[in-house]
């Protein structure tokens, strides 16, 4: 089998709340999403899909992924989509870094070895380690009692993890966590999640504060180092999320002891490949890890779901259904949410079919 084409579509995914916002002011309203069609000679395709946050998040944004992949999409014609590490090995090596462009050719090539085998993609991951993934819900940042309000209603539709963004001022942070936390139950996982936003002064002010308070605290400042000097003066739960960028970071984070669970977004290390990797390193390591990505629509949400759904519960802290915070549906089959869970498709591949009409004429043909 070989790749003969590979195809780009823009799509833009708008937001039921009409915009997410998180620290440092960054919002977005509309998600540039880029979806990739990998075709072979086998009359086998296989879709996959990145979307950056913005361009102010990572080092990553949405026209990046599709001048990268004008790059690379040539270099990999003629080679066989079920060598994922070969085909990994040359992305590589004809673009240097760039991981989040690479994503979306390496989860199609994926969905073409499940649609090969006939077996979803799940399995040729490690098989169905659970039934239903528990959701976690981001939480827009706004004024602190609006957000304490969109936890309730959000825990009302089922959901029991959330993801609070902070990383404003220390002040307006201490309230927003002080009351998310009075509004959920004692079982409700709460994370305060800086997204880089605090200087080292504003984070020690707001874990001295909140000590009391179960909360996790997630990413609070720029830097590796900066966070690990929270981490040391904090008892309280840690998460990880940017400074962890590939195997080398968490090798290191985890010799460090500098966290109690990652974020393992998909397409920021690269594709399912590599997030498998980083994902069977975790488990040896005892470290639980939020299974997700920067974000997206159906075929993010499918990938993301056989991830998790072939990730041990205990080593699963939480994952993400992207499609559910959007408009607009971009395949059918992808997975919904019932109850504040998921689960993968069990059709071979990632189970989904592209809406073509959604995506709209290709940007990209190669």
């Amino acid at each position: 089998m070989r790749i003969t084409a590979i195809k780009a579509y823009q799509v833009d995914l708008a937001l039921r709340e009409g915009r997410y916002s998180w620290s440092n002011g960054n919002y977005v309203e509309v998600f540039d999403t880029t979806v990739v069609e990998v075709q072979t000679d086998a009359g086998i395709t296989g879709w996959g899909e990145c979307c950056p946050l913005g361009s102010a998040y990572l080092p990553a944004y949405a026209l990046g992924v599709r001048s990268g992949l004008a790059e690379i999409a040539p270099k990999v014609i003629g080679m066989d989509p079920r060598d994922l590490m070969v085909l990994n090995r040359r992305m590589d090596a004809v673009l240097r870094g760039h991981p989040y462009v690479k994503a979306a050719i390496d989860v199609a090539c994926w969905d073409i070895l499940g649609k090969a085998t006939g077996l979803p993609c799940y399995q040729l991951l490690g098989g169905r380690e659970q039934d239903d993934i528990g959701l976690y819900r981001a939480i827009s940042q706004i004024e602190p009692d609006a957000m304490a309000a969109n936890v309730a209603t959000y825990r009302a539709q089922g959901y029991t993890k959330f993801q609070l963004k902070v990383g404003a001022d220390a002040d307006s942070d201490i309230v927003r966590i002080r009351a998310a936390r009075a509004v959920l139950q004692p079982s409700d996982v709460l994370v305060a999640d800086a997204n880089t936003g605090w200087t080292m002064h504003e984070a020690a002010r707001v874990v001295n504060a909140v000590r009391d308070v179960d909360v996790y605290i997630e990413q609070p400042s720029p830097t590796y180092e900066e966070c690990l000097a929270t981490r040391r003066r904090s008892s309280l739960p840690f998460v990880l999320d940017e400074v962890i960028g590939g195997v080398g970071d968490l090798m290191r984070a985890i010799a460090d002891g500098a966290m109690d669970i990652i974020n393992l977004k998909i397409s920021k290390v690269g594709g399912l490949t590599k997030a498998r990797q980083m994902r069977d390193l975790c488990i040896s390591a005892g470290l639980p890890m939020t299974i997700e990505d920067t974000w997206g629509g159906d075929i993010v949400t499918a990938t993301i779901a056989h991830l998790a759904q072939s990730t041990p519960a205990e080593f699963c802290f939480s994952a993400t259904d992207f499609n559910s915070y959007g408009t607009k549906d971009i395949a059918a089959g992808a997975p919904k949410r019932f109850n504040g869970n998921m689960r993968a498709s069990d059709a071979p591949g990632l189970g989904i079919t592209p809406i073509m009409e959604a995506l709209g004429r290709p940007v990209l043909e190669v």
